[in-house]
């Protein structure tokens, strides 16, 4: 099986912590060059400094708040993507505010659909043609179980990742010729700070314990527990490998089972 990425270059966003860094070690180890991209620039220093370079990788980072799509967009512009054509992208970005659809406000679904889709769309652009002329071509969307069935309490999340798995299928089939595949994977319970926020906002949401919450969240999963960042940034990695060539426009629950649908 061919899981060499060496001399591939590689973007993931959102990467100082959890699934989005823990998706940058898999690749590191794989032997891809990466390039992390967030909005604190101490944090990225460290990430980058952990990362795998027994085989000559070289690591760096671009620092962007995508809060502001304009911001993604500067820091791409900056980057010679001529020089250094990224070869794998992982979209990744912060999950909105819990809350249901009916009491959301407008701004809270722009402020989303910004941060999201704009923003993926935006590096989508700038990376596209390098992947073309290589031939190769891997992006990645790290979104939501809530693609195949909607979780309560997250309205404005469960709309607006809806809204990216469908750009993404949209793109498999655009860029299939030229050797890119898109597909989307979907987290389940994963020990990561979004993971915490849900539990604590569940906890206070219904008056009960943090541990009683998780405990009731296992209970949901054939597994037995949550998961670990690093068994996600594994499926990350393989669909980005040479051996994933031929997986394209899916959406892949790395959740122990636990949705209710195939």
């Amino acid at each position: 099986m061919n899981l060499n990425l060496k001399g591939r270059n590689a973007l993931v966003c959102g990467s100082t912590q959890g699934l989005g860094f823990a998706s940058a070690v898999e690749l590191a180890l794989m032997g891809a060059n990466v390039i992390l991209m967030a909005r604190n620039e101490e944090k990225l220093k460290d990430a980058a400094s952990k990362l795998d370079t027994s085989l000559g990788q070289i690591h760096r980072y671009l620092v962007a708040d995508f809060s502001a799509a304009h911001n993604v967009q500067a820091a791409i512009d900056g980057f010679d993507t001529v020089e250094t054509p990224i070869h794998i992208l992982v979209n990744n970005t912060g999950g909105p505010a819990g809350g249901t659809a009916q009491s959301a406000k407008t701004q809270a679904f722009l402020e989303a659909f910004e941060s999201h889709l704009l923003c993926n769309h935006i590096l989508m652009q700038a990376v596209v043609p390098g992947m073309k002329i290589a031939g190769f071509g891997r992006i990645i969307n790290i979104i939501s179980t809530s693609v195949k069935i909607p979780l309560a309490g997250l309205g404005v999340s469960n709309t607006i990742r809806a809204a990216v798995a469908n750009w993404s299928k949209t793109l498999a089939t655009e860029l299939g010729s030229f050797g890119i595949t898109v597909n989307n994977v979907l987290p389940g319970f994963t020990k990561t700070v979004r993971a915490d926020y849900v539990i604590e906002k569940k906890a206070r949401d219904s008056g009960k314990s943090e541990e009683q919450v998780l405990k009731e969240l296992v209970a949901e999963i054939p597994a037995g527990r949550i998961g670990q960042p690093e068994e996600f940034g594994a499926a990350v990695a393989f669909l980005c490998s040479p051996a994933a060539a031929y997986i394209n426009g899916i959406n892949l629950p790395v959740d122990g089972g636990r949705l209710g649908c195939l």
